[in-house]
């Protein structure tokens, strides 16, 4: 396997763990905060450096120039490939974003350590291809966000609690009796390996929130500050954890019956999302329809679904990622937005009210948006497997649309308000809405890049697994046909 010409993974998750322990010494909060971002920003370079230095080897994957774990695990165990690459500067800007856009008066009520140790969590998450020390960091990943609800907010924390221990004991028993031949014939399963795949499956769905294990997300927005809420979803590691330990174990017929699951909770949340009247459990439930979304198309098994779904998890994590923040602003002036009147807040806020319908628009794919590309290839991979399931993706897609523009009428129109502050938007606020208003136009007007990539990630993970056609030479990148003759 091929390596990086410089540490960047294992420089990329070290930064944010290194920030969380300086950060905790300065009494100053403020100062805190820009600690933070500056170790949120270097972190970012790191993971687009690490982007760019995989796509000029222009391998499927490669392991990282030193991977100090190896020695220990005997194996290559921070590895990047066309799957993770872009996941990896997609999580680290939505972290920079995050800490970045938080108000002076936010600093005491949001853990800058804490959200660093998480970054840090989920960095090495998506580099990770051992089986154990993977199932083993997605059960970590539970203890920042535990510490926040019940150390630092005093909230009670059972609900997530039963939530996530289950989906830990999950995954700890079905890759405990999974078999070491379970990849060698998927379609033939015996009868420990579909006890094994039942168990990790329903173990990565209850961390994905798929209905009716979904209560514990609502109750997670509901309770926690809305980043931490935010950034425990946003990049989804759930569905990362379904491509690595069940995608290559499961037969086709149970990926499809999960994918037709996902489904209907899409259509679930959405349909939830039309009459929500508070505003964190509307972006909750927007962010469970379009993940859903997601989940169906890595679960159909077709290279087109699951094209679709790669294009739409990197949209969604900007579309949605940005959603967050605005509603995230909006809550820090006003509090809470009550969605069941009319807020009047766009002479305020304009900027903002520009932002909330962009990137809610990206989300459900409107033409000349990163989303547009893969909600198309989503609907013609899910038709091609039924109609039904074609036309739920688009019913789904639909309220989610009804959804957005109710509550961008809700928040910034139908009344004329009065504040003795200003609410416009703070310097950091607008950088943030230019970072996302060029990804989000940027990768709609030009998709062609990465829709290549996600196309070629999706070619190569359905020939690995057993008995699929071999990957034509054409869809191969000239050093692999080169090592191929």
């Amino acid at each position: 396997m091929p390596e990086l010409h410089f540490p960047w993974l294992e420089l990329a998750i070290l930064l944010p763990l290194i920030g969380s322990l300086i950060v905790r010494f300065p009494k100053d909060r403020e100062k805190a905060r820009r600690i933070s971002v500056g170790f949120a920003f270097a972190t970012l370079l790191a993971a687009i450096c690490e982007w760019i230095d995989f796509v000029r080897l222009g391998q499927f994957e490669a392991h990282d120039h030193w991977d100090v774990v190896a020695a220990f695990a005997h194996q290559n165990v921070l590895v990047i490939d066309e799957l993770s690459a872009p996941l990896f500067p997609l999580a680290a800007l939505l972290y920079l974003l995050t800490i970045y856009s938080t108000l002076k008066t936010k600093v005491s009520r949001f853990s800058m350590s804490g959200t660093l140790v998480s970054e840090a969590i989920l960095l090495a998450t998506f580099s990770c291809r051992s089986g154990w020390l993977l199932v083993a960091l997605l059960a970590i990943g539970v203890a920042p966000v535990y510490h926040e609800l019940s150390i630092r907010r005093k909230e009670s924390a059972r609900v997530y609690l039963i939530h996530m221990m289950t989906f830990i004991g999950c995954l700890t028993l079905g890759y405990a009796i999974l078999p070491a031949d379970a990849a060698l014939a998927p379609d033939r399963p015996g009868f420990a390996t579909l006890i094994a795949g039942g168990l990790l499956t329903f173990g990565a769905l209850i961390r994905s929130g798929i209905a009716p294990v979904h209560c514990w997300m609502t109750d997670l927005f509901d309770r926690a500050s809305f980043g931490t809420a935010m950034l425990t979803v946003a990049p989804m590691p759930g569905a990362y954890a379904i491509m690595r330990l069940v995608l290559p174990v499961a037969p086709t017929w149970a990926m499809q019956a999960i994918a037709v699951v996902s489904l209907i909770t899409a259509v679930y949340a959405a349909s939830m999302a039309v009459v929500e009247t508070d505003s964190r459990r509307l972006y909750c439930y927007l962010f469970l329809s379009h993940s859903s979304l997601v989940l169906a198309g890595l679960e159909l098994v077709t290279t087109i679904g699951l094209t679709g779904a790669l294009c739409l998890w990197i949209s969604i994590g900007l579309s949605l990622g940005g959603l967050g923040l605005v509603l995230r602003s909006i809550e820090s002036r006003v509090g809470r937005v009550d969605l069941a009147r009319y807020n009047g807040l766009y002479d305020h806020a304009p900027m903002l009210a520009g932002l909330f319908l962009l990137t809610g628009l990206a989300s459900i794919g409107f033409p000349g948006t990163i989303g547009f590309v893969g909600i198309e290839l989503m609907i013609e991979g899910a038709a091609a497997v039924s109609p039904i399931v074609g036309g739920a993706v688009v019913v789904a897609t639909a309220l989610c649309g009804i959804a957005i523009i109710r509550a961008y009428f809700r928040i910034f129109t139908g009344t004329q308000v009065t504040s003795p502050i200003s609410l416009a938007a703070k310097p950091s606020e607008r950088i943030a809405v230019i970072v996302l208003t060029f990804l989000i136009l940027g990768g709609g007007l030009f998709p062609q890049p990465g829709v290549s990539s996600r196309h070629h990630a999706a070619e190569h993970l359905i020939s690995r697994r057993p008995g699929a056609d071999p990957l034509p030479d054409h869809t191969l990148t000239p050093q692999q046909v080169r090592q191929n003759q």
